[in-house]
């Protein structure tokens, strides 16, 4: 038997029972979380959504069990807010062949296009220099560290909050909205599996990690963060469609929130 192999409450998370993943590093008191039937309203789950920590865990826990991930198959997340939705299971967790059916491109565009056709003229100022045209997705940023040095950096700062970690059975940190079963932007996109597709080109092309979720507001740690005012302001309408509150109910247009952004290493939503 190999001693490193998985505990099996975490091989429970694999569709094939974890076969061949391993992890050699220890795990703080925890266990896995199963979706509450009464919330999701879907036939009963075949697996956990996710396992979760008893209590909060520190930076350097979160870095050991990331850098453990291309092993283990399990990607950390540190979850805020744990009494609810976390540990109740008010999650509604989706195969993540799902993601595979969405673009980043797709999503924006069509959230561009519903948007546009619902404000009033003079609200279109909110969305320049763009307008009732979507300027499609921005160009990759340039890496200014490693993508996984900026997410333990990133961890580090979160888990001074004191929050515990879940760990999701999920190839990349995108995926972990999904088979985790967020639920944070409910209120403006009901179905997080488009939401995951965009979170993996912001993987591909800025360094962009999964490294927080809470109830409403979901934390990014970014490698390469566009730092040019124009490449921002690119950037900022690719989050207006994502998260509209971050720029309405923030600085209130495309240009005070590429200030907001240029440079910063972790990106941070949330949905009113």
């Amino acid at each position: 038997m190999n001693d490193h192999q998985l505990p099996a409450s975490l091989r429970q998370l694999f569709a094939d029972g974890g076969r061949g993943r391993t992890l050699s590093v220890g795990l703080p008191e925890g266990d896995i979380v199963w979706p509450d039937p009464g919330y999701t309203r879907r036939p009963e789950a075949k697996r956990p959504a996710f396992w979760m920590s008893d209590e909060p865990v520190s930076g350097a826990e979160w870095a050991a069990l990331r850098a453990q991930h291309h092993r283990s198959g399990l990607w950390p997340v540190l979850l805020d807010e744990s009494a609810q939705p976390w540990s109740t299971g008010q999650v509604m967790p989706d195969e993540v062949a799902l993601v595979d059916g969405f673009t980043a491109a797709g999503f924006m565009a069509e959230v561009w296009a519903e948007w546009v056709a619902q404000m009033p003229p003079d609200s279109l100022a909110e969305i320049e220099p763009f307008g009732a045209l979507c300027p499609g997705l921005a160009e990759p940023g340039e890496l200014r560290a490693g993508p996984g040095e900026v997410a333990d950096w990133y961890a580090g700062e979160l888990a001074a909050r004191a929050m515990p970690m879940g760990l999701a059975a999920a190839n990349r940190s995108a995926d972990a909205l999904a088979v985790m079963g967020w639920q944070g932007a409910l209120h403006h996109n009901e179905w997080m599996v488009p939401l995951a597709a965009v979170v993996r080109s912001w993987e591909d092309r800025f360094g962009a990690r999964v490294v927080g979720m809470g109830f409403n507001t979901l934390d990014l740690s970014v490698a390469a963060p566009p730092v040019g005012r124009d490449h921002a302001v690119h950037v900022a309408a690719e989050h207006w469609t994502f998260c509209p509150d971050n720029i309405v109910q923030g600085p209130g247009d495309l240009y005070g929130y590429a200030e907001q952004i240029r440079g910063r290493h972790h990106w941070s939503f949330w949905w009113d």
